[in-house]
């Protein structure tokens, strides 16, 4: 087996599979930063949100409001944002639902970016594979033809061994990041619900709803246009 890598790393697949090598690593180092990065930010953690929606139903909206500031989470400070807004404006639900979903968004945001090279690092690497091994059968074959078809098939099955292993390396890159990026995606999926759900809940408490309005769901999977003003 060592033999076949050592002749695979010497030979035209050699730099396919450094490649691949090399963007395991990236797809590593984005793995890490982004579970460091979720643990930090607080992603999944809603406990004192909710219990802040909760109490805002009840009508102690000052005690909702350090309630939901306790403790750091994407959808605590989308949460703090509509409460803050309606403690100080009680009147004007849109500024509040405008802070909100900006709010909300900039999580998101955050919460989303590098996402994509994971993204592409699973699109790539499988054809990253291919291509060494395109590369790879057509070394092989042309040892066969300068040879005038006088080779050892054993030499011949040897080289497409050789030749096979960057799509198997490609696959191997492929596979673990693609159920890697599911996950984190499912995380940002279910913190854009939750912070839906709670905002909702908040601005709407009193039943009262603003069918003119689209939906904040939508609000929060389109890109930021402007922020509101804070004064």
């Amino acid at each position: 087996m060592l033999e076949v890598l050592f002749k695979q790393l010497t030979g035209a697949g050699g730099p396919i599979l450094i490649l691949l090598f090399l963007v395991s690593i990236a797809a590593t180092a984005v793995t890490i930063y982004k579970i460091g990065q979720f643990l930090q930010m607080g992603v999944g953690r809603s406990e004192a949100a909710r219990s802040a929606v909760a109490i805002w139903t009840a009508g102690d909206r000052a005690r909702a409001l350090q309630e939901a500031r306790l403790q750091r989470s994407p959808t605590s400070a989308a949460v703090a944002s509509a409460m803050a807004s309606l403690v100080r404006y009680p009147s004007d639900r849109e500024r509040a639902r405008e802070l909100a979903a900006q709010t909300a968004l900039d999580q998101l945001t955050t919460m989303s970016r590098h996402l994509r090279i994971l993204e592409s690092i699973v699109q790539a690497a499988p054809m990253m594979g291919l291509l060494g091994t395109v590369i790879g059968m057509i070394s092989a074959f042309g040892e066969l033809s300068a040879a005038g078809g006088a080779i050892d098939p054993s030499a011949l099955a040897s080289g497409i061994w050789a030749a096979l292993l960057t799509t198997a390396a490609g696959l191997a890159v492929a596979i673990p990041f693609y159920f890697v990026s599911i996950w984190l995606e499912s995380r940002v999926d279910e913190d854009r619900a939750t912070m839906e759900a709670a905002i909702g809940a908040v601005l709407y408490s009193d039943g009262v709803a603003e069918p003119s309005r689209p939906p904040l769901a939508d609000t929060l999977r389109r890109p930021p246009l402007s922020r509101p003003a804070s004064g």
